[in-house]
């Protein structure tokens, strides 16, 4: 603390009042999401309540929790109790390990890196941490590190992270209005259509839904929201005998839209699951798939972010990031070819 009481760390002081000055990083943040950030350990119910009765101010005023902070704002935080070393709360929350992950690009505004398949973006539904708290533990000199959107955590590939505020509300603004170029290798499972040429536009509205043990999936529904998906044919492979024969194509998918598992459910819909997806695909291939001593061999969903292009949110310049075919994906590939009858370039 100073002599006026400020108190410039990123973090609120449990049992006493706090006063945090905001810097750039957090200019035009909503105040509660600075708040959930600020006081660790803090329920989000809790952060509403003090929000609603006052106990917060912003230079000196009541605000709601829809406040945006601005350069230069005083915010009195109350004291409040943390959550308790010994609960569930704190265990989700114990100190993320750093992780050095593939950086394919980064400057003063953001990092491009390639996420591996298996590994959660954040934290939560029965993850203790993920790519955005292990960044964060690995940059712990970082003022400002927040995701600019997720992949599944069983996708791999290009994942982009915002190191300025300014940087990320102006790349959510290029998500807003399609202008990211956003695309994705898929190995399927079915019959490529000889009726659709080399290239299937997919326009099928989806639906959240809730299973009953409350995960939720989504669903083609004509009151769903508008989604929009291009598969591109790339190779076309027919794997003769054994317990995994049938057909298989590899693909590229071009996202015109961003709902949650677009990608796949579009798929599933064509009839054409991705291979090793236990969400929407087909349960039993996957499971000889992942046999041990199994060929052609693959124990995780086929389905790789290998390509974005986007506008420098600072300097308006042309930007693309590649990640190259992760090497469980090519071996399996090379498979499907070396058991194929076929296995034809389409284009």
């Amino acid at each position: 603390m100073n002599e006026l009481g400020k108190k410039t760390p990123h973090s609120a002081a449990p049992g006493q009042v706090s006063v945090l000055t905001v810097g750039d990083e957090a200019a035009g943040q909503r105040i509660d999401n600075f708040l959930s950030r600020v006081c660790k350990g803090v329920p989000k119910s809790h952060i509403y309540r003090i929000l609603r009765s006052g106990e917060v101010r912003v230079n000196k005023g009541r605000i709601d929790a829809s406040y945006r902070l601005a350069e230069g704002d005083e915010v009195r935080v109350p004291p409040m109790r943390m959550a308790s070393p010994d609960s569930d709360v704190d265990a989700r929350r114990a100190p993320a390990p750093p992780v050095a992950f593939e950086v394919l690009y980064e400057d003063d505004h953001l990092i491009a890196i390639n996420k591996p398949s298996g590994t959660a973006v954040h934290g939560g539904s029965g993850v203790s941490f993920g790519v955005i708290e292990q960044m964060r533990a690995a940059r712990p000199q970082a003022k400002f590190l927040e995701l600019v959107h997720r992949l599944d955590r069983d996708t791999s590939g290009v994942l982009m992270l915002a190191k300025k505020r300014a940087a990320l509300v102006g790349l959510h603004s290029q998500i807003r209005e399609n202008r990211l170029d956003k695309r994705y290798f898929t190995c399927v499972a079915g019959s490529w259509q000889p009726g659709w040429g080399h290239r299937r536009a997919v326009k099928a509205p989806l639906q959240k839904y809730v299973l009953p043990d409350g995960e939720r999936r989504m669903r083609v529904q004509d009151d769903g929201l508008a989604s929009h998906t291009v598969f591109n044919l790339l190779e076309r492979f027919d794997v003769s005998g054994g317990r995994c024969a049938g057909p298989f194509a590899l693909l590229e998918a071009e996202l015109k839209t961003g709902r949650t598992h677009q990608i796949r459910v579009h798929l599933q819909s064509l009839g054409l699951p991705i291979v090793g997806d236990d969400k929407y695909g087909n349960f039993a291939l996957n499971k000889e798939l992942a046999r041990a001593g199994a060929k052609p061999a693959l124990k995780r969903m086929f389905l790789h972010a290998h390509r974005l292009r986007i506008m420098h949110p600072a300097s308006g310049a042309p930007l693309s990031f590649d990640a190259p075919l992760p090497a469980d994906c090519a071996r399996f590939l090379q498979q499907l070819r070396d058991l194929s009858a076929y296995g034809t370039p389409a284009i």
